[in-house]
């Protein structure tokens, strides 16, 4: 018999709790993925210039040591500082890698580019980024949309934020078997965005009169000479599993959750964005036998549930234009 594959709440997964914090002011935010048991943490970047902290913890050439935390943020590189204020927060909850002098808890970041709408003077920094980890401590909230690291997410900005379109923060939980599989992503692209269910365009670049959408694709077509595509961007998100694998098969397993990417997000992972995807298998409690899982399984997987983020970012982060303009032109 095939296993039935379930949707899953987010509070049901074991082993992630996430926190959120954000300003509306700035419009922009913070939220941190938290492993109570740690998890063995891969990457895949596919954009030109992604905002990241401690990304060579998740090479297969380096220790192979529990990461505690990975914090998506707004704010671009200015917003890395809010890992700082979430391993303060874990440090004194007694959380990180021991060593003779302290615990140092061991946490990736990445950020999107979001200082073009509400207020690029107002970044993530360590007070919101030790409320979020507070936050993610007592539980897991699971909402979508405009919060956390998603407030300020948007799409469609080949040609600035006049045209585009207001996204965010979405997640989505399966379960095959005793494997469960979350991704949770920040939308905040270049492209334009599909329905990975049936290819039709849900946001993207609007048209000078914002009445239709216009095809970044084609648009892209007027520029043939070398230019600075600087629109501000970047996706950003983490697949998570209770499966049992090592720190080089979730790098595989990272990689192969980009083709989500790539279904939903067009044009994506150009010099303009800066995509960054995490793949993190949580540990096992103690006692407990570890799930054994098919790494092809997991990854094939792992991008469907990063396809129904992507999707679910775009649905909850509805906006009536002239807010979203008013936000981002003053």
């Amino acid at each position: 018999m095939t296993p039935i594959v379930k949707e899953l709440n987010v509070e049901e997964i074991s082993g992630l709790q996430i926190g959120h914090a954000q300003i509306e002011e700035g419009k922009t935010g913070v939220t941190v993925l938290y492993f109570p048991r740690g998890a063995r943490v891969g990457c895949h970047i596919s954009g030109g210039g992604p905002a990241c902290r401690e990304t060579p913890l998740t090479l297969s050439e380096t220790a192979d040591n529990p990461v505690n935390a990975i914090v998506l943020s707004g704010g671009s590189a200015y917003g890395l500082a809010a890992a700082d204020g979430v391993m303060r927060c874990l440090e004194k909850h007694d959380i990180g890698y021991a060593t003779p002098f302290c615990r140092i808890p061991l946490v990736c970041q990445s950020c999107i580019f979001d200082l073009g709408y509400g207020s690029a003077d107002v970044r993530p920094d360590f007070s919101m980024g030790y409320e979020a980890c507070e936050r993610a401590l007592a539980g897991t909230d699971g909402r979508m949309g405009n919060i956390g690291g998603g407030t300020g997410a948007s799409v469609g900005k080949l040609y600035g934020m006049k045209r585009a379109m207001k996204s965010g923060f979405g997640i989505h939980s399966v379960q095959i078997g005793e494997i469960q599989i979350t991704a949770a992503v920040i939308v905040n692209a270049l492209g334009d965005i599909v329905n990975p269910r049936n290819g039709r365009k849900i946001a993207g670049l609007m048209n000078e009169t914002r009445t239709d959408f216009c095809d970044t694709v084609m648009e892209l077509t007027r520029f043939m000479e070398p230019r600075d595509m600087f629109t501000g961007n970047t996706t950003i998100g983490a697949v998570i599993t209770n499966a049992a694998f090592s720190k080089a098969e979730m790098n595989k397993i990272a990689s192969m959750a980009q083709n989500a990417y790539a279904r939903c997000i067009n044009p994506v992972g150009t010099m303009a964005d800066g995509d960054t995807i995490y793949a993190a298998a949580v540990l096992s409690a103690d006692g407990e036998k570890p799930v054994a899982a098919d790494i092809n399984l997991v990854g094939t997987m792992a991008a469907e549930a990063m396809s129904e983020a992507i999707h679910k970012a775009i649905l909850s982060s509805e906006m009536p234009d002239e807010e979203f303009l008013r936000y981002c032109l003053g």
